[in-house]
């Protein structure tokens, strides 16, 4: 036939499979980037500056010296003051972010020689129930503070945060109130305290102890602020600014000190606490 069918090929080709948990999508440029690749650059895509977040043990290996870092108050973990039960309940949830995660509460905390000045340290983990603060959280970076002030050395606290721990009610509030106390106490000593915000620092935490620091470092990007975007929105029936709430948004608003990419953080707080330290002491 003169205009007959095309012969199409019915030659099946099988797309070779990639194996799960070897690449990352950046959500800023759309690229894949190798996990490996990642995990060199402290969690940062190499090519947008993206930051993803680090967990607690990944963040102290990169500002701690090596072989230096004491953890305190490692066994804490939280109970059920108000018998939470809903679809599931709370103590099911911590066990299963205990198991997930190999933490026993969203928040490391100990001691360590940053660029070989001793300091206290403490880093919350976003992957433990998005970094809300209960009891337990409260409790370790109050004793975190108070390390500080009883050593007479530095204070720095990696926050990353949902906000306060509803399971536990007014209990988990109440440690915005401890944590603050325990920094003025600290400031009365005339030791420094460095407060670094990551993404997302959000609500309880944000109004309390990650916004009293001496100097506060964000890192790229974070967003930062006590309620979230839509309900701010909702509430005031606004239309909000472009990069609201964004560590540079509130760089340019005086909120924040610095925006300090990752890689650079450990040397940027070498200096400051050369700086501030030293001023202190003498």
């Amino acid at each position: 036939m003169l205009f007959s069918k095309p012969k199409y090929s019915t030659v099946q080709v099988k797309k070779k499979d990639i194996p799960a948990g070897l690449w990352t999508k950046c959500p800023m440029s759309g690229e894949m980037v190798y996990n490996r690749e990642l995990e060199q650059t402290l969690m940062v895509v190499p090519k947008s500056g993206y930051h993803f977040a680090l967990d607690a043990y990944a963040r102290v290996r990169s500002l701690i010296d090596d072989e230096t870092f004491e953890e305190c108050d490692a066994g804490m973990t939280s109970v059920d003051p108000l018998n939470f039960q809903g679809p599931s309940s709370y103590i099911a949830k911590i066990e299963q972010y205990i198991q997930q995660t190999g933490l026993s509460d969203a928040v490391v905390c100990g001691t360590g020689k940053l660029s070989g000045q001793m300091i206290s340290l403490a880093v919350m983990d976003f992957r433990f129930l998005g970094a809300s603060m209960g009891s337990v959280v409260g409790e370790k970076i109050t004793r975190a503070i108070e390390r500080a002030t009883q050593l007479h050395i530095p204070l720095i606290i990696v926050s990353a945060s949902g906000g306060a721990r509803m399971y536990e009610g007014v209990l988990s509030l109440l440690q915005m109130a401890k944590t603050s106390a325990a920094l003025a106490r600290l400031a009365q000593a005339k030791l420094p305290y460095i407060s670094i915000l990551t993404n997302p620092t959000m609500g309880g935490v944000m109004a309390s102890f990650a916004s009293l620091g001496d100097v506060i470092l964000a890192e790229p990007g974070a967003m930062i602020g006590f309620a979230g975007r839509r309900v701010i929105k909702e509430g005031t029936q606004q239309d909000l600014p472009e990069g609201f709430q964004t560590a540079e948004f509130l760089l340019e608003r005086g909120l924040v000190d610095q925006v300090v990419h990752r890689k650079d953080l450990k040397v940027r707080l070498t200096s400051l606490l050369k700086a501030l330290y030293r001023e202190v002491a003498a």
